[in-house]
């Protein structure tokens, strides 16, 4: 399947037109809705304070509650838009975000009102997309699940990397803060309220699973590359400004016989005793569950003073930033990370 997201922010609707999808899915409609409400912002004081319904409108490719193998096209309606909030950003773009390069690949045409086709608003679509992907991987027996790893430096207990984590990880979807442990996770809210309070924001890490994957999937080239594939669509996620696979940038301090990860047999499969290659060896699966970790930056848009640059006259100023925005995006981001997973993995299965 391939995608396209459409929409702005501030725009009436946002969406996603899926191609390739096969005909004939019976889409679980309440399970692609509860994917959606993972993302949504809710009530908590943790999430802007921007509420919208996410409700999916299919304007194609369904019927009779099939797909039917035409482009599956999936409309979510803005209703919450606060576009006045964001009229200083025609000039003054904000440090970080997308103002200012978007202004600059558009010739100033871009649509600035919360970022635009830039903004965080957009992973909505994207994990409608993903669920239909999530669908259609577990036709295949495949999962992805992801959990907080860490925000502000607080990490979260890790995932045991050579074992099928399905279980833990449908536990910690069900959560309002998907951790694998509570008492860590009260210790990230926390920091993110701290935060909060001094009109500031914190990042974290999301580390994802992809269980049920054969080995010899993928192929060494820049096409097939499994790696090179999931990064692809990992990065295409708002603020996500690193990725690592397995033990990823730990592997530096490694010597190769701490970083190899020794093969056995156990039942008539080949298995290896650690995973810090994160299943993948050469860009082709291996056959143990595949781990990959996104660093997801602070948001940008934070409500202290800060430099930037008028547009209109070429002079320094400063820009203060006003409407809803989430002081931490972490929680927001999991199942956005799963979706784009997800995607990879059908690009990756031919489906």
């Amino acid at each position: 399947m391939n995608y396209t997201i459409f929409g702005e922010s501030h725009g009436p609707a946002i969406g996603v037109t899926l191609t390739g999808v096969p005909a004939g899915l019976e889409l679980d409609l309440p399970e692609l809705e509860r994917e959606l409400a993972r993302r949504a912002a809710g009530n908590s004081p943790l999430s802007t304070a921007r509420r919208e319904p996410d409700a999916v409108e299919f304007l194609s490719g369904m019927f009779e509650g099939k797909t039917t193998g035409a482009p599956l096209t999936m409309v979510i309606r803005n209703t919450d838009q606060h576009s006045g909030d964001y009229a200083q950003l025609r000039t003054l773009p904000r440090p970080s975000h997308a103002d200012y390069t978007g202004a600059m690949r558009y010739d100033g045409c871009n649509d600035y009102r919360g970022g635009g086709h830039f903004s965080g608003r957009l992973t909505a679509p994207l994990v409608a997309a993903g669920a239909v992907a999530k669908q259609l991987l577990a036709q295949e027996g495949v999962f992805v699940g992801a959990h907080i790893a860490s925000v502000a430096g607080i990490p979260d207990v890790p995932l045991d990397p050579t074992l099928d984590q399905r279980a833990a990880l449908s536990a910690a979807a069900a959560k309002d803060f998907p951790v694998l442990d509570d008492a860590r996770g009260e210790k990230m809210r926390a920091a993110i309220l701290a935060a909060k309070a001094e009109l500031d924001s914190v990042g974290g890490t999301v580390e994802c699973m992809i269980c049920g994957l054969p080995a010899g999937i993928g192929a060494p080239d820049l096409d097939e590359n499994v790696e090179g594939i999931l990064a692809r669509h990992l990065f295409a996620v708002p603020a996500v400004k690193g990725i690592e696979f397995g033990a990823g940038f730990a592997l530096a301090d490694m010597r190769g016989s701490q970083a190899n990860d020794p093969f056995y047999s156990a039942g008539g499969e080949v298995r290896t005793r650690t995973n810090h290659a994160g299943g993948v060896n050469g860009g082709i699966t291996n056959g143990m569950p595949v781990v990959v970790r996104a660093v997801l930056r602070p948001t940008p848009s934070i409500g202290r003073e800060q430099d930037t640059v008028d547009l209109s006259t070429g002079r320094n100023a400063k820009v203060t930033v006003h409407g809803r925005h989430d002081p931490c995006i972490v929680q927001r981001a999991v199942p956005v990370i799963e979706a784009a997973a997800a995607l990879a993995v059908c690009q990756l299965l031919g489906i």
